[in-house]
Protein backbone atom coordinates (compact mmCIF):
# COMPACT_ATOMS: atom_id res chain seq x y z
CA UNK A 1 0.00 0.00 0.00
CA UNK A 2 1.29 3.51 -0.71
CA UNK A 3 2.22 5.71 1.94
CA UNK A 4 -1.05 7.37 3.25
CA UNK A 5 0.88 10.40 4.05
CA UNK A 6 2.33 11.03 0.21
CA UNK A 7 -1.10 10.51 -0.68
CA UNK A 8 -3.03 12.95 1.42
CA UNK A 9 -0.06 15.56 0.33
CA UNK A 10 -0.26 14.74 -3.13
CA UNK A 11 -4.06 15.33 -2.84
CA UNK A 12 -3.56 18.44 -0.80
CA UNK A 13 -2.79 20.56 -3.69
CA UNK A 14 -5.39 22.21 -5.95
CA UNK A 15 -3.11 21.73 -9.10
CA UNK A 16 -2.66 18.21 -8.39
CA UNK A 17 -6.30 17.19 -7.94
CA UNK A 18 -6.90 18.72 -11.73
CA UNK A 19 -4.09 16.89 -13.07
CA UNK A 20 -5.98 13.51 -11.72
CA UNK A 21 -9.21 15.03 -12.95
CA UNK A 22 -7.43 15.54 -16.74
CA UNK A 23 -6.16 12.12 -16.20
CA UNK A 24 -9.85 10.51 -15.03
CA UNK A 25 -10.91 12.60 -18.38
CA UNK A 26 -8.52 10.94 -20.84
CA UNK A 27 -5.93 8.82 -19.23
CA UNK A 28 -2.18 8.58 -21.04
CA UNK A 29 -1.74 12.29 -21.18
CA UNK A 30 1.85 13.57 -22.32
CA UNK A 31 3.61 16.14 -20.09
CA UNK A 32 2.98 18.48 -22.74
CA UNK A 33 -1.07 17.44 -23.17
CA UNK A 34 -0.80 18.57 -19.41
CA UNK A 35 1.16 20.98 -19.56
CA UNK A 36 -1.22 22.87 -22.04
CA UNK A 37 -4.35 22.33 -19.39
CA UNK A 38 -2.63 24.40 -16.63
CA UNK A 39 -1.02 28.05 -16.00
CA UNK A 40 2.27 26.67 -15.35
CA UNK A 41 5.49 26.29 -16.40
CA UNK A 42 6.79 22.80 -18.15
CA UNK A 43 9.01 22.00 -15.11
CA UNK A 44 6.20 22.96 -12.87
CA UNK A 45 3.87 20.26 -14.39
CA UNK A 46 6.97 17.92 -14.12
CA UNK A 47 7.51 19.04 -10.43
CA UNK A 48 4.11 17.88 -9.76
CA UNK A 49 3.69 14.93 -12.11
CA UNK A 50 6.72 13.23 -9.76
CA UNK A 51 4.74 14.08 -6.47
CA UNK A 52 1.93 12.08 -7.70
CA UNK A 53 3.71 9.17 -9.13
CA UNK A 54 5.71 8.98 -5.64
CA UNK A 55 2.02 8.64 -3.96
CA UNK A 56 1.05 5.94 -6.89
CA UNK A 57 -1.55 8.07 -8.01
CA UNK A 58 -0.57 8.40 -11.75
CA UNK A 59 1.95 5.51 -13.18
CA UNK A 60 3.86 6.85 -16.16
CA UNK A 61 5.13 4.63 -19.19
CA UNK A 62 7.45 5.41 -22.21
CA UNK A 63 6.54 4.82 -25.54
CA UNK A 64 8.93 5.96 -27.85
CA UNK A 65 10.22 9.39 -26.83
CA UNK A 66 7.18 10.09 -25.03
CA UNK A 67 5.94 9.14 -21.66
CA UNK A 68 2.37 8.57 -21.08
CA UNK A 69 1.09 9.34 -17.73
CA UNK A 70 -1.90 7.28 -16.42
CA UNK A 71 -4.62 7.87 -12.86
CA UNK A 72 -4.05 4.96 -10.84
CA UNK A 73 -6.90 5.31 -8.99
CA UNK A 74 -6.05 2.18 -6.16
CA UNK A 75 -4.80 4.59 -3.59
CA UNK A 76 -7.68 6.84 -3.76
CA UNK A 77 -9.68 3.96 -2.89
CA UNK A 78 -7.73 2.19 -0.01
CA UNK A 79 -8.11 5.78 1.62
CA UNK A 80 -11.40 5.95 1.01
CA UNK A 81 -11.90 2.63 2.51
CA UNK A 82 -9.63 3.30 5.51
CA UNK A 83 -10.62 6.72 6.32
CA UNK A 84 -14.12 7.53 5.13
CA UNK A 85 -16.22 4.33 4.79
CA UNK A 86 -15.67 2.76 7.89
CA UNK A 87 -17.15 6.56 9.64
CA UNK A 88 -19.94 6.57 7.37
CA UNK A 89 -21.28 3.20 7.73
CA UNK A 90 -22.55 3.68 11.10
CA UNK A 91 -24.21 7.08 10.36
CA UNK A 92 -25.61 6.07 7.10
CA UNK A 93 -27.61 3.10 8.96
CA UNK A 94 -28.27 4.95 12.04
CA UNK A 95 -30.09 7.29 8.69
CA UNK A 96 -32.01 5.04 7.87
CA UNK A 97 -33.15 4.10 10.92
CA UNK A 98 -34.38 7.33 11.66
CA UNK A 99 -36.03 7.29 7.74
CA UNK A 100 -38.08 4.39 8.52
CA UNK A 101 -39.13 5.20 11.74
CA UNK A 102 -40.69 8.35 10.62
CA UNK A 103 -42.21 7.17 7.51
CA UNK A 104 -43.84 4.39 10.07
CA UNK A 105 -45.23 7.34 12.28
CA UNK A 106 -46.56 9.10 9.35
CA UNK A 107 -48.00 6.07 8.21
CA UNK A 108 -49.75 6.00 11.83
CA UNK A 109 -51.07 8.95 12.15
CA UNK A 110 -52.34 8.81 8.49
CA UNK A 111 -54.66 5.99 9.50
CA UNK A 112 -55.43 7.58 12.77
CA UNK A 113 -56.67 10.52 11.08
CA UNK A 114 -58.49 7.76 8.55
CA UNK A 115 -60.00 5.82 11.09
CA UNK A 116 -61.03 9.47 13.62
CA UNK A 117 -62.43 10.91 10.57
CA UNK A 118 -66.30 13.02 11.56
CA UNK A 119 -68.72 11.11 9.44
CA UNK A 120 -70.12 13.99 6.95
Amino acid sequence: MPDEDLVFKALADPTRRFLLDLLYERDGRTLTELESEVDMTRFGVMKHLKLLEEAELVVSRKEGREKRHFLNPVPIRQIHDRWIDKYTAHHTAALLDLKAQLEAEESQKELLNEVVKPPR
